[in-house]
């Protein structure tokens, strides 16, 4: 579908939704967004758009010598990795409960963390000089280095998730949704409160929209640790990514691997757009060049797609991070019962009780319509259907 085009105080706001289904409280946030002073060209909104803290989910700001790290959000590099294995259906058991129980004892998920360090040389050779850059973090973390070693290599809680899929093919699938789990979490966090006392940002509409300027010391802090949590992010994925290949390779004897896809949605990037370096904040959005390869997944019961980016330069080569959601957490809570999430993640191995009810596909947007709205932005490359899916 073709963007829809709402006038804004500094930028104008471009839409691949439809206007009529964005709630109220994300187009204020939109407009509010729309009207800081380094904004640049327009607001990109993706068609999962939703409401966030801060800036909307699903939004692609670009500014000129600024970023509000509110508008990456508190899981700094929040993305997803996804492999093609050798494997097809027929490979796979009827009972696909002992590979999900393999995956989880494998990977620690919610609150869960391993006992000694997770990842080896197998995934990556830089590790020491990575580590060392913790101790060049912003002092508040200076205690957490423990916590941040072993947490490499997890999932987490929420949205997060592994699966096994198939695609239109038959064949196997591996993907993965985390982040910079609670290192990236007390990073941003930090960054938020100290661009929120700011003198510049004081008559801003929204606290939580608070910048850091070029060519201060607040900015290059801010930078610098966006930088390291987006790497930590990239690297906890990799690992997990390795540990769930583990479990298939012991179990599916001669299984193959193809090159993973990683993609950040929830991250800065310097790019130049419209002719101009420009500083770009995708929350809930992939890279979307001409070429790139991205994963756009559904719901825990709905599937997930490949796409390959158009490069269109109306959303600063960017695309949607997911179907997003239609409806809160609390409010899925209430409405729907574990009887429900069961039917609607009827043929998938998972968890189907109380403490995932919020996770409900009914909770999420139509992907297939939402990928339909971004026909400009992406191309499909395969629609993929989890048989399994491990939740925190």
């Amino acid at each position: 579908m073709a963007a829809t085009t709402i006038t804004g105080s500094t930028v104008d706001i471009r839409l691949w939704a439809d206007p009529a289904t964005v709630e109220d409280q994300a187009m204020r946030q939109l407009h509010n967004i729309a009207a800081l002073p380094w904004a640049f060209k327009h607001v990109a909104v993706m068609p999962d758009v939703h409401y966030g803290k801060g800036a909307t989910v699903g939004s692609v700001i670009a500014m000129r010598d600024a970023v509000s790290p509110a508008a990456v959000g508190v899981d700094i590099g929040c993305g997803m990795s996804a492999v093609r294995t050798s494997l097809t259906a027929a490979d796979l058991p009827a009972d696909l409960s002992r590979l999900r129980s393999r995956i989880e004892a494998k990977v620690p998920v919610g609150f869960g963390m391993h006992k000694s360090e997770a990842f080896n040389d197998r995934d990556g050779a830089d590790w020491a000089q990575f580590w060392k850059g913790f101790d060049d973090l912003t002092p508040v973390v200076g205690k957490e280095s423990g916590r941040a070693l072993n947490q490499m290599g997890t999932l987490g809680g929420g949205n997060h998730f592994i699966e096994v899929c198939l695609d239109e093919d038959s064949r196997v699938w591996l993907m993965l949704h985390s982040g910079s789990r609670g290192i990236g979490n007390l990073l941003a966090q930090h960054h938020i409160e100290v661009a929120r006392g700011l003198a510049h940002n004081a008559a801003l509409p929204d606290p939580d929209l608070a910048v850091f300027l070029a060519h201060t010391p607040q900015m290059a802090a801010y930078r610098h640790d966006l930088y390291w949590a987006q790497d930590y992010a990239r690297r906890n994925r990799a690992v997990m990514m390795r540990l769930v290949c583990d479990v298939v390779r012991a179990q599916f004897t001669g299984v193959r691997f193809e090159e993973p896809i990683s993609v950040h949605h929830n991250y800065v990037a310097e790019e130049t757009h419209f002719g101009e370096d420009v500083l770009v904040t995708r929350k809930g959005a992939i890279r979307a060049a001409r070429g790139d390869l991205g994963i756009i997944p559904g719901s825990m019961g709905t599937g997930s797609y490949i796409v390959r980016g158009l490069g269109n330069p109306d959303s600063f080569e960017s695309a949607s991070h997911g179907a997003g959601r239609r409806m809160s957490r609390n409010k899925a809570r209430k409405q729907f019962s574990p009887q429900d999430l069961a039917e609607q993640t009827t043929g998938v191995e998972c968890r189907k009780d109380s403490g995932v009810v919020d996770e409900i596909p009914a909770a999420y947007k139509d992907i297939d319509a939402v990928i339909a709205a971004q026909s400009d932005l992406v191309e499909v490359v395969a629609r993929l259907k989890q048989v399994v899916c491990v939740k925190g």
